[in-house]
């Protein structure tokens, strides 16, 4: 579905990604990981279309996307929660879901959707009336990747969803991205929690100074030294 091939990025002439390689399959639940400035956000941004790439390609579903702007991103299948959430803090639940399907012209399959994310999340229904900027952190993250999924997507990139969550949030977070790939999802997971990304990701690669060091399935990962000793601490 996605195919990053010898990515290059950078702010100006500050340059964050080298040679960056890396795939996700349809259905996939796929993680990236590494230290605080490894590029991992960027790597996402540069999918998403909110940079350009400096050099290689971005393919998705076999089509360029190095030139696509972020609001065609969308319209072609690819939804990007930021860690930032960019919720509208004085509407309601409802109404910032409704926003997230802006990009979808047919009224009864925006209400579809609704009922979709209501069933995923259960918690945002019964709190649908709710203006966002009153809802808990947890539920807010939770807001942002149902918003995110209003627009149909076929991949969803969720950037740093644990981001100022008690632990016991970010299990619920964590949860609700599992049954989005069961309810056939392909995700791509950018996150500081190593041990936590590795327990519901498929596979994962490794971002260390801008270039993919390391990458297999998570359950292989996970028992790697180098692993436990830079980021699990063990």
């Amino acid at each position: 579905m996605l195919e990053l091939t010898n990515l290059d990025a950078s702010y100006g002439f500050l340059q964050v990604l080298w040679d960056v390689s890396l795939h996700v399959d349809d259905g996939e639940f796929v993680g990236l990981i590494g230290p605080n400035g490894a590029g991992k956000s960027t790597t996402l941004k540069t999918i998403a279309g909110l940079l350009t790439p400096k050099g290689g390609k971005v393919l998705f579903k076999g089509k360029s996307m190095n030139a696509v702007p972020a609001h065609r991103t969308t319209q072609m299948g690819i939804s990007y929660i930021s860690e930032d959430l960019n919720l509208f803090v004085d509407m309601s639940v409802r109404e910032n879901l409704l926003m997230g399907a802006y990009t979808v012209k047919d009224p009864e399959r925006q209400l579809e959707t609704l009922d979709f994310v209501f069933e995923l999340f259960p918690r945002l229904e019964e709190r649908k009336g709710q203006r966002a900027g009153t809802m808990s952190g947890g539920e807010r993250k939770m807001l942002a990747i149902a918003r995110g999924m209003m627009s149909n997507p076929e991949l969803l990139l969720v950037d740093e969803p644990s981001l100022g969550l008690a632990p016991h949030l970010v299990t619920d977070v964590f949860n609700s991205l599992k049954r989005l790939q069961e309810a056939g999802v392909t995700l791509m997971l950018v996150e500081q929690r190593v041990n936590a990304t590795l327990e519901i990701t498929d596979r994962a690669y490794v971002l260390e100074q801008g270039k993919i060091v390391m990458e297999g399935p998570s359950s292989e990962l996970i028992e790697n030294k180098h692993i436990k000793d830079a980021y699990l601490g063990i």
